[in-house]
């Protein structure tokens, strides 16, 4: 990939992976903060994720502390996903999750692709003035607990260092004309080790000795290893042999003897004296002694040149292990073995060679169960001691013991006798069938390793979004978010069938006009697409080559492979989802198997999606019957209405509005049936019918309220409705206004200032059949403007009706609009700001003339 990690706008300058174009890598800028950051979080990792150019990712840049290779599922993950790292970049604001419960809790998908015990902290990384990316510290959740504001305290200087250094990199990549600066990563995440405090620093001292004279000439940190001052030291080997314990004096004229033989030395192990240790007792310091012969030729002196290096804490560190009863072995951070003493390669089965370097799960097939694998990585990512058993071939059972740190672990083998299944299930940290003939507990089946676990999150997360997603658009726009960037694809196509044809539903990132092509084509036509959905079977090609060989001529983009996924639901054909991406691409058996299982979620959703666009038609198509196609005109007066529906599906209201024309002028009504279903929208259609019939025979204002209250107690519908019924005089402008149970009209005066009319209203319609309704008589002047609402318009979540009610005045009497109808958009536009409505909206706006 040669993906820009950093570029500014315009043309991309050459560079290799991760370049910004020029001398400065991003990586490199943004390393120390990492570091620093882990270091003031007491963490033990540490990650940075940055945008990706096309912005619908967050890329993993840097990582410290964790070996890449667990995270391999979480290299890419979408802007969109419910992952924390994807919030903390959505919403600019630090994040705190300090064990798994609580990941748990807020974040379900994320500990499923995770399962195991730490906290992480994230932390917005900004540039330009805006967020770009996110850094993470994971802490040990076994560590003393911290709160938030300790969490940002800590991190905050490394958010501003990041901040600094971006902008520098900036300063120094965006020259003039070159446009401005960009935050950007499309590669692979670059590794960067935490620093290491070393026990012993290693010493190492030089020396030239003549096997013939014996002469000797060290530096000055091999007398100083020898504990003589330059000053004492006489230039013989022999001021050399009165350092050197008595018990090792043969070592050190032995190697004279290898040296000659050989024409080398290879690690002799010596004791010289230590003088730095006080007390009576003589101590010693361990050293060993390396080097090789130059010169022995004829005339030419033999001459060692030699290296004395300080063994103290290695060596015996190295010989202790050797000599203990139990298996010891190290892994590097990768989970690859890098030493095993001779106890742990008789345990094991294994020798030292074959395993050095890969991992032991690997090279030793009896520990291939996946289960195995994951303990060590159960014990990297919680940086806590894991333990479990395992029964080896012979038939004794093995306990292993990891002791993580940041760098790598230690582990500890030895036999056991048979484990109960309390005690087996309690080191496996889990529960499983028992072991035939022996009471314990098995190891855990199933594939539990990273690249199965990211699978499976990936499943999960599709799973989580499409429950949420309602249209067949919405279901198209989630499969979009959630494939393309979980897997790495630059383009998605989503087809489905319709009177065994194939038509485009949803398509991202391919050229313009490039699918135009294939709209439309049967199902008997040669194409992968088709082939994927009429075999109901999965397609995957790794080439061009490929595809070309398998469908001689079919019409290839930019695209180097490509999955075509079948969309099958309840054995019904929905279509085909078609995969593209810009690079060879290697599909594994895990990624087969989840994008197979993502297409079936897929093809779900939409077929219910299908079902429900099909049925909100009908729903739609039945509340938009019983409302007023054309509203009449009035001399004198302007009028305009407004529907929104708030519900889904069958689910519809029961708001209306009218303009009815009479004697005495024109009557204005707004009513709200209770409820959201067909029955409501039957009984507004009813009422409706009856108000109209009603001011039609000339009735006053309030008969005409008092009839439809006593219809609607008649029908025996166990519905109430509100409703306000105004009759206007368009030649003088007097109105007489009826309110039953209905929120109060608003009324915009010419000066452009607006009142809440204070009108006397009764009870709901249908509740009392022998109620009472009283009249207002109201005056509008040339100019003015009225607003019948239903309370869709005015309540919004967590907060009172009152409220809502004053903003929607405010936004009338805002400055004033070209029309009627812009005053109505504005009108709307205001109950549109609630994430949610609760309620269907209807609005009437009359402006008097």
């Amino acid at each position: 990939m040669d993906e820009a990690a950093a570029v500014p706008d315009g043309p991309r300058s050459p560079g290799g992976p991760g370049r910004d174009g020029g001398d400065g890598r991003i990586e490199d800028a943004l390393t120390a903060p990492l570091t620093a950051a882990v270091r003031d979080l007491g963490g033990y990792g540490g990650l940075v994720y940055l945008r990706s150019r096309d912005r619908r990712s967050l890329v993993l840049a840097l990582v410290t502390g964790v070996p890449r290779s667990l995270l391999r599922a979480w290299w890419r993950v979408p802007m969109g996903g419910a992952l924390p790292m994807a919030e903390a970049y959505r919403s600019d604001e630090p994040l705190w999750l300090p064990d798994e419960r609580v990941t748990m809790v807020r974040f379900p998908h994320f500990t499923a692709g995770l399962p195991y015990s730490f906290g992480s902290a994230y932390q917005p990384v900004r540039a330009g003035g805006e967020a770009v990316g996110v850094l993470v510290v994971l802490r040990s959740a076994a560590r003393s607990p911290i709160d938030a504001e300790a969490v940002d305290r800590a991190l905050r200087p490394a958010g501003r260092d990041m901040e600094e250094r971006l902008a520098r990199l900036a300063a120094r990549r965006s020259g003039p004309g070159s446009g401005a600066y960009r935050v950007e990563y499309d590669d692979e995440p670059v590794s960067v080790r935490l620093p290491t405090v070393a026990a012993h620093p290693v010493r190492v001292g030089l020396l030239d000795w003549d096997l013939d004279s014996g002469r000797c000439a060290p530096d000055d940190e091999a007398l100083a290893l020898l504990g003589i001052a330059r000053a004492d030291f006489d230039g013989t080997i022999a001021a050399v042999e009165a350092r050197v314990s008595p018990d090792d004096l043969h070592e050190l004229r032995a190697s004279r003897q290898d040296a000659l033989t050989h024409g080398r030395i290879r690690s002799r192990h010596l004791r010289v004296r230590d003088e730095s240790v006080g007390g009576e007792e003589i101590s010693y310091r361990p050293v060993e002694l390396w080097g090789h012969l130059v010169g022995g030729g004829t005339g030419s002196d033999r001459i060692l040149v030699g290296a004395l290096v300080d063994a103290a804490g290695r060596l015996t560190a190295a010989e202790a292990a050797e000599r203990l009863p139990d298996g010891l072995f190290s892994l590097d951070q990768d989970g690859r073995l890098t030493y095993a003493n001779r106890r742990c390669e008789e345990l094991l089965g294994a020798g030292r060679e074959e395993l050095l370097g890969r991992y032991p799960w690997e090279v030793i097939t009896w520990l291939r169960d996946p289960a195995y694998e994951d303990r060590y990585r159960a014990a990297m990512l919680s940086q806590e001691q894991v333990s479990f058993l395992v029964r080896h071939p012979a038939g004794n059972w093995l306990s292993f013991v990891l002791y993580p740190d940041v760098h790598g672990l230690t582990g500890r083998v030895h036999r056991t006798g048979p484990p109960t299944g309390g005690e087996a299930a309690r080191e496996a940290g889990t529960s499983a069938g028992p072991v035939p003939g022996t009471g314990a507990v098995a190891p855990p089946p199933g594939p539990v390793a990273a690249a199965r676990a990211g699978a499976l999150y990936h499943v999960v997360q599709m799973a989580s979004v499409l429950t949420e997603a309602v249209t067949v658009q919405d279901v198209c726009r989630a499969v979009s978010e959630q494939l393309l960037p979980a897997f790495g694809a630059r383009e998605l196509a989503l087809y489905t069938v319709r009177e065994g044809r194939m038509y485009l539903q949803w398509e991202s990132g391919y050229p313009e006009g490039f699918l135009t092509q294939f709209e439309g084509v049967a199902l008997d036509r040669q194409l992968p697409g088709v082939h994927a959905l009429t075999t109901r079977l999965p397609l995957f090609f790794e080439s061009p080559e490929d595809l070309s060989i398998a469908y001689p001529g079919i019409a290839l983009d930019r695209m180097h492979s490509w999955s075509f996924l079948p969309l099958i639901a309840s054995g019904h054909s929905v279509g085909s989802c078609i995969l593209g991406w810009d690079a060879p691409h290697r599909f594994t058996a895990d990624e087969r198997s989840a994008l197979t299982a993502l297409s079936g979620l897929a093809a779900q959703a939409m077929e219910r999606a299908r079902l429900y666009d099909s049925e909100s038609a009908v729903a739609r198509g039945l509340q938009e019957g019983l409302l007023p196609h054309r509203l009449p005109a009035v001399e004198g007066l302007r009028t305009t209405g407004r529907y929104l529906p708030g519900t889904q599906g069958m689910a519809i209201g029961g708001d209306w509005y009218d303009v009815i024309t009479t004697g005495r002028g024109v009557a204005l009504v707004i009513g709200d049936v209770e409820g959201h279903s067909v029955g409501a929208a039957a009984v507004m259609g009813q009422l409706r019918s009856a108000v109209h019939a009603f001011a039609a025979s000339e009735r006053p204002p309030q008969e005409v309220i008092t009839h439809t209250n006593r219809l609607l107690a008649e029908l025996e519908s166990d519905a109430f409705a509100t409703c306000c019924y105004i009759e206007l005089d368009p030649r003088t402008g007097r109105a007489l206004a009826v309110r039953a149970g209905h929120p109060p009209p608003l009324l915009r005066h010419p000066d452009g200032h607006a009142e809440t009319l204070d009108l006397v209203g009764g009870v709901m319609l249908g509740v009392q059949p022998d109620s009472v309704y009283p009249v207002t008589a109201l005056t509008l002047a040339p100019g003015s403007v009225l607003a019948l609402y239903t309370d869709g318009l005015v309540e919004q979540p967590g907060s009172d009706i009152e409220t809502g009610i004053e903003e929607v005045r405010r936004a009338l009497a805002g400055p004033p609009a070209d029309s009627v109808e812009h005053l109505a958009d504005r009108l709307v536009r205001t109950a549109r700001r609630a994430p949610e409505r609760p309620d269907d909206v209807a609005l009437l706006l009359t402006a008097y003339r």
